[in-house]
């Protein structure tokens, strides 16, 4: 999968494993919801002159 956008990146979420835990219940939930394995992406704004 290829996201591309030039105001936002993928958010390193490496050191909050609290922000993890939520995205990934979320995404259980949703699942269990509409009967369809969903993944969720977390952006952030990145840093730079269009910003």
């Amino acid at each position: 999968m290829d996201i591309h956008s030039d105001s936002y990146k993928v958010a390193a979420l490496e050191d909050q494993r609290d922000a993890v835990e939520i995205i990934q219940n979320a995404e259980t939930r949703i699942a269990q919801l509409t009967g369809n394995p969903v993944t969720l992406i977390a952006y952030e704004k990145s840093s730079g002159p269009e910003s």
